[in-house]
């Protein structure tokens, strides 16, 4: 990749809290009482006022808040390639494990039929974001394991999918078009959400995998092996990071450090950008960084989307130390650990004035350690 950015030493992850009047404008649309074109005038109001926001507390990179979607996944499961029906769960949003004391996902997509790109929603999305504004815009997809470590094997069609290499054959080739796509319509930074790779560190999740036939040391590599093979199919103008996610909820996903896949995350993975979350003791310390080869950048997420307490700037400088402990000071920047609303109604209850200290906050910790936003 030959991609021209500079290093953001101030990032975000992507979602934002929506404003109440679009929440609104959502379940009037979702009852059939509000129509698609109304809806989307909206949304395109709210994404003008939060680039604003975003712009004002001295962001270098914006994003739409992802403000279009129901949730993080919806841009590359309901949207942009067909073959998957979403499918919910329990009535309480996630099944119990009794043996492991584990919880298993709502949303399942499953594969129903041969993964085909439909796309141009996300890049027309993006264009309206990016025609917006002098910063650079982001745009975010799922990462390509979200759908085969939710679903199983279970939950791939065996008449679409004999063989699990033309699901993933299907898959990388759906990125690609998708990643093209994106680039046309201008985007240079793209970030994708994989909130599977740090779950096979933990031994409740590798349990949960056995018992359903899967080792999660297979998973590991199949999926690396994936990811790599979606970032080799990116255009020569786009730069790609990777966020690694434990979700929102603290009793959902992974309680592990990144230590027991360091070495396959930060050595076999062919991303340059690692977004990783530092802001509480599930992920545990900055050890794991010392696996972190040169001329890769870790975006510590060390203000947390999940308090309302706004960070101290010693705080976090004190944090960055520690962190510069493991891997040289050059090779890290700050943001927050995760976007602020994972989905469109299921955000922590900040306000809108705490999300905005907080990534006024992330941009003031920038330039007080490394004297810019980017360098």
């Amino acid at each position: 990749m030959t991609s021209d950015l500079p290093i953001f030493r101030a990032d975000q992850v992507g979602s934002l809290l929506r404003p109440e009047a679009l929440l609104e404008a959502r379940r009037a649309h979702a009852a059939g009482s509000l129509p698609d074109a109304a809806l989307r005038d909206l949304e395109d109001e709210a994404i003008r006022a939060v680039v604003r926001m975003q712009e004002d507390v001295g962001l270098p990179v914006v994003t739409d808040g992802e403000f279009r979607r129901g949730t993080y996944s919806d841009a590359f499961t309901t949207q942009d390639i067909s073959g998957i029906s979403v499918e919910m769960t329990e009535d309480q949003g996630w099944s119990a494990s009794q043996k492991h004391g584990h919880r298993t996902a709502r949303r399942i997509p499953k594969v129903v039929d041969r993964i085909e790109w439909t796309g141009g929603a996300n890049a027309r999305d993006f264009a309206f974001v990016q025609g917006l504004t002098s910063r650079v815009a982001k745009a975010t997809l799922p990462g390509p394991a979200y759908v085969h470590y939710r679903s199983g094997r279970e939950n791939i069609s065996r008449e679409a999918y004999p063989d699990l290499d033309n699901f993933w054959a299907d898959m990388v080739t759906a990125y690609h078009k998708e990643m093209a796509s994106l680039a046309e319509a201008g985007c240079r930074w793209l970030q994708i959400d994989e909130t599977s790779l740090v779950k096979l560190g933990d031994e409740r999740a590798r349990a949960l995998l056995k018992d359903r036939g899967d080792d999660w040391r297979d998973l590991l590599r199949i999926y690396v092996e994936v990811i790599n093979a979606v970032v080799r199919g990116a255009p020569s103008t786009m730069k790609i990071g990777i966020h690694i996610c434990r979700s929102q909820d603290p009793s959902w996903q992974a309680n592990v450090s990144y230590g027991p896949i360091a070495h396959e995350l930060f050595n076999d993975l062919d991303v340059g950008t690692y977004f990783l979350e530092f802001d509480d003791e599930r992920a545990g310390g900055f050890e794991p960084l010392g696996a972190v080869p040169p001329g890769k950048q870790i975006v510590l997420g060390l203000v947390s989307s999940k308090r309302p307490q706004v960070e101290d700037l010693s705080f976090l400088k004190g944090r960055i130390e520690e962190a510069a402990k493991f891997l040289a000071l050059d090779q890290l920047s700050i943001s927050p650990q995760c976007g602020f609303s994972t989905s469109a109604t299921s955000a922590v209850k900040l306000t809108h004035d705490q999300q905005r200290a907080k990534l006024a906050r992330v941009v003031e910790a920038a330039k007080n350690v490394w004297g810019s936003v980017q360098t």
